[in-house]
């Protein structure tokens, strides 16, 4: 295979990457059908400063349902790890009769050791889902706390557009290893692709 100049890098295979090449290294994806949750508890180490994973799609199987978020420092044995976090969101709908701008108490977190909120109030039905994107960083440090950034849109179960914003940190020195995404009821469908960041 011909080599493809990008940015001044050389990559020879990006068949497999579904978005801007870069310096982002595709590690795994991995993609429900009714599923549970979805873990990886693998590829987190030492070899990436970043981390960043993609959610593609992602339709829950109950309507109004909260899409979350924990890491593990054990491979995923336990998903409890320390928590403080803020959120915020903004909300248009499709009637233009509704806006809003509003920091979210209620999915906050000080020193708390619950699932994270990505975002809230997604819907159910077949044309309705959610798409984003979590960023964290240096996951594998064991002198400094490790923080998350992220953003997502989700079609609303009340016919809105809404963009979630949260960021944070793991107040740990533990190197996390493990990361996974579910929603606070029921299963779901959709992709979660994981690359790393040179």
């Amino acid at each position: 295979m011909p080599l493809i100049k990008l940015n001044d890098r050389s990559i020879k295979d990006v068949t497999s990457l579904p978005f801007g090449v870069g310096n982002l290294i595709h590690i795994q994806s991995q993609t429900a059908s009714n599923s549970a949750s979805i873990s990886f508890t693998t590829g987190i180490n030492s070899t990436y400063k970043e981390y960043q994973f993609y959610f593609i799609d992602i339709n829950p199987a109950n309507n109004d349902t909260t899409f979350q978020f924990q890491c593990s420092t054990n491979g995923g044995s336990t998903y409890a790890t320390t928590i403080t976090s803020t959120s915020f969101r903004a909300l248009h709908n499709e009637a233009d009769t509704s806006t809003a701008l509003e920091y979210l108490t209620g999915s906050d977190q000080a020193q708390g050791t619950s699932f994270q909120t990505i975002a809230d109030g997604i819907g159910n039905g077949a044309d309705e889902s959610l798409a984003g994107s979590l960023t964290l960083f240096n996951p594998a440090s064991t002198t400094y706390v490790k923080h998350y950034i992220g953003s997502s849109n989700k079609y609303h179960h009340a016919d809105a557009s809404q963009i979630y914003f949260e960021a944070g940190y793991f107040n740990t020195t533990s190197a996390i290893n493990a990361i996974q995404f579910k929603f606070d009821s029921g299963n779901f469908d959709g992709t979660i692709a994981m690359f790393g960041v040179l």
